[in-house]
């Protein structure tokens, strides 16, 4: 066969397996992007036909008039950065456990690694059963005071009841990678290292951390993504309550959208997160790059 037959070939070959998966990610993804830059540029309802051109208009009422965006964003902040370090460092103690040789490590992966087949908005109501009913029954048998905390009943107990729940929602995913990572470190540089004398805590913060960075890489965004995109575990959790304030801003963004009818309005907040978003993960994923270092 000639060279551009086999070019022919290998065309279609690339249209038939990669074909699908390009036209809905561009159908998906691509389109309602495109579409949700051009809304966030015009004042339409969602309901008449032709939304009305107002330019810069959107942008302008939210950075100087729309005060809840702003709420709405510092909270995501404290709380993408509060569940940021938590989740990854109980991942990590798991992984470091459970490549130990128990007997019962399986087992306990797999629970660990449950929760994250439950879809959020499930999680959230079982989880609001829990806090309000279940921790309510166990603080007025026990007596102790942490159970009897308004888990949903204020701003700073709301905080961290989001904050529980996303750990233990993400804490197993993230530890299938430590742990993933970890198993594949050269356990003859660990020998030597011992051999030389090398410490655990040594051996822990001078060879296996530096090791799992481009770990460590992986998990610090996806934590980051999950975490600043959350809204189905806070919709079925607090709603945002009480008054908004566990409100994140992609609740912030639906309600905009979708409850009071400002679909322009929730389109420019969205563009504006993206680019809020993009520049923290970019800058994220390029520090930690950075301190990746090779066996």
């Amino acid at each position: 066969m000639s060279e551009s037959g086999n070019r022919i070939k290998q065309a279609g070959l690339a249209t038939v397996f990669l074909g699908p998966a390009v036209f809905f990610f561009i159908l998906i993804i691509v389109f309602p992007f495109i579409s949700g830059i051009y809304y966030s540029f015009t004042e339409w309802n969602g309901v008449n036909a032709t939304p009305i051109w107002v330019g810069i208009n959107n942008f302008q009422q939210i950075l100087f008039h729309d005060t809840q965006f702003f709420t709405s964003l510092w909270f995501t902040f404290r709380f993408t950065v509060t569940t940021l370090v938590i989740t990854n460092v109980l991942a990590f103690g798991f992984a470091m456990v459970l490549i130990q040789p128990l007997r019962t490590k399986v087992l306990l992966r797999t629970i660990f690694f449950l929760p994250n087949v439950i879809g959020g908005v499930l999680l959230g109501f079982i989880w609001r059963f829990i806090l309000v009913n279940g921790f309510s029954t166990i603080g007025e048998i026990t007596k102790l005071s942490f159970f009897a905390l308004p888990w949903l009943g204020s701003p700073e107990t709301g905080f961290w009841g989001l904050v529980i729940v996303y750990t233990w929602r993400s804490v197993g995913y993230l530890m299938i990678i430590y742990i993933a990572h970890l198993l594949n470190i050269d356990t003859e540089l660990m020998e030597a290292a011992h051999m030389d004398g090398a410490g655990g805590v040594y051996m822990f913060t001078r060879i296996i951390v530096p090791l799992s960075m481009p770990a460590i890489t992986v998990c610090l965004f996806l934590a980051l993504s999950w975490t600043f995109k959350s809204f189905d575990i806070v919709l079925s959790l607090t709603s945002g309550g009480p008054f908004r304030s566990t409100e994140t801003v992609a609740l912030n963004i639906y309600l905009e959208a979708f409850r009071y009818g400002n679909y322009g309005v929730g389109s420019a907040k969205s563009i504006l997160y993206f680019l809020v978003v993009g520049v923290i993960t970019l800058f994220q994923v390029r520090q930690t790059k950075k301190m990746e270092v090779e066996a």
